[in-house]
């Protein structure tokens, strides 16, 4: 199992692994990834996709072994033979479903999977960002995330923050109004900490949880910047001690937005081991 082993709900960084290596699973599974992806779908030619997709099986049948698995779209002929062969297998934590464009797309796959396996929905279309609260309130969605790249693509908009606004913007009300957790955004291209740093720090502000990780030396900076700082939980554990010596009493309208802001604080620091100032 990976070594921090945080819960998918909260999970800051998400590593995308090749499936068609199945000599990183281990490492990745060893790293600092809050969870890990086997991606057997755009990680994959399609010649290498059968071969990819039992080295996977295999692996997650081992005892100890855990991972979600991103899966081909349901319009593709992939789609049947990924679900299929997933189903049931114990280290199967959930499967990330290419290319949803609407809520029946999530639904096929978590039913066919048996009911009873998450199902993350990775949206990278204009339709899909059009039809973004419908999927999220689809019975089996667990969590949203955003496919950046083929969404640029898709749309012809450039990664500029303010082209990108609109698009992570609307998971994140999407997410809220399907109750669900908030979304995951997608990875930036290379390695340059002030660059991830900087792009992670969007992801916040625009109150997105997550992010897509490509490379090993992305995820301590995601994790970082995606977490709680020092000074929120000092601030957070001093708010909660003085409303608790007050006998939890409200004493104007700021009180309960505040109250709300440290009680998560104070679950993320705890989740994440993020200590006070």
């Amino acid at each position: 199992m990976n070594r921090n082993d945080v819960a998918p709900e909260i999970a800051r960084s998400w590593l995308l692994v090749n499936a068609a290596k199945p000599e990183l699973f281990d490492e990745a599974s060893a790293s600092r990834a809050d969870q890990i992806v086997l991606d057997v779908e755009d990680a994959v030619d399609p010649l290498l996709k059968a071969g990819a997709r039992r080295d996977v099986a295999s692996w997650l049948s081992q005892p100890g072994n855990e991972a979600w698995v991103r899966i081909n779209d349901r319009s593709t002929e992939f789609w049947s033979d990924d679900v299929d062969v997933l189903k049931g297998l114990a280290g199967l934590r959930g499967v990330m479903l290419a290319k949803a464009e609407g809520a029946a797309h999530v639904t096929e796959t978590f039913d066919r999977l048996g009911g009873a396996t998450p199902v993350l929905a990775l949206i990278e279309s204009a339709l899909g960002i059009e039809e973004a609260v419908a999927i999220a309130r689809a019975r089996g969605c667990f969590r949203l995330a955003f496919g950046s790249g083929d969404y640029r693509r898709d749309t012809g908009a450039s990664a500029d923050e303010l082209a990108m606004a609109y698009p992570r913007s609307r998971l994140v009300v999407a997410s809220r109004i399907g109750g669900l957790p908030g979304p995951i955004d997608g990875p930036t291209v290379g390695s340059a900490h002030r660059q991830l740093r900087e792009q992670s720090e969007v992801t916040v502000s625009l109150g997105l949880t997550g992010k897509l990780c490509l490379h090993l030396e992305q995820l301590s900076v995601v994790n970082e910047v995606i977490s709680p700082t020092s000074s929120d939980v000092a601030w957070a554990r001093d708010f909660l001690a003085d409303f608790e010596f007050r006998g939890g009493v409200v004493r104007d309208g700021s009180d309960l937005p505040r109250l709300g802001r440290a009680r998560k604080i104070e679950t993320l620091a705890r989740a994440f081991n993020v200590e006070p100032a």
